[in-house]
């Protein structure tokens, strides 16, 4: 089902950041590298925009930000839905991996016509992001605040640890 909404560049601008790792970058590069960010619908609900203010940089892991998941956690609003690009590292018996996890806030307590919209207009966010292995579709808090959850969704019981703690 399409809703005619449609993603801006400065989504697409920084889904191509987050997704393109630079080995050559530099320490300030890295340091603002996007570890976590979140997309609304604009005021008019005709646009997918980048959420102002709602971003974890790398920079500030460890120094302003101690456990990056949980910061992300208590970013996504209570009341109502959101789109977050989530840049997990995590450890799997064999390797220590990175994966960009696209996922779907909808929270029980969201008004019905915000799930709507947002639920009809994901494939259009969806399509910008190619590449995108994992994808997570949460409808509370309950299912998101123990990092397991996402553990399991990224490679299963051979998940080990996800940055920020073992799970």
């Amino acid at each position: 089902m399409a809703s005619g909404v449609t993603v801006t560049d400065e989504v697409i601008t920084v889904f191509n950041e987050m997704k393109v790792r630079k080995a050559q970058a530099n320490e300030d590069e890295k340091k603002k590298r996007k570890k976590a960010v979140l997309f609304c619908l604009s005021e008019d609900k005709k646009h997918i925009v980048l959420e102002s203010g709602q971003e974890i940089l790398t920079g500030d892991v460890g120094t302003t930000i101690a456990d990056p998941y949980l910061h992300f956690v208590k970013m996504l609003p209570a009341d109502d839905c959101r789109y977050a690009l989530y840049d997990a590292t995590y450890e799997t018996k064999e390797t220590k991996k990175e994966d960009l996890v696209f996922i779907f806030w909808a929270p029980d307590g969201a008004p019905l016509k915000s799930k709507m919209i947002y639920a009809s207009s994901k494939d259009a966010i969806k399509k910008k992001f190619t590449g995108i292995k994992h994808e997570w579709q949460v409808n509370g808090l309950e299912d998101i605040k123990d990092r397991r959850t996402l553990a399991e969704k990224l490679g299963g019981s051979s998940v080990v640890t996800l940055e920020g703690g073992p799970v």
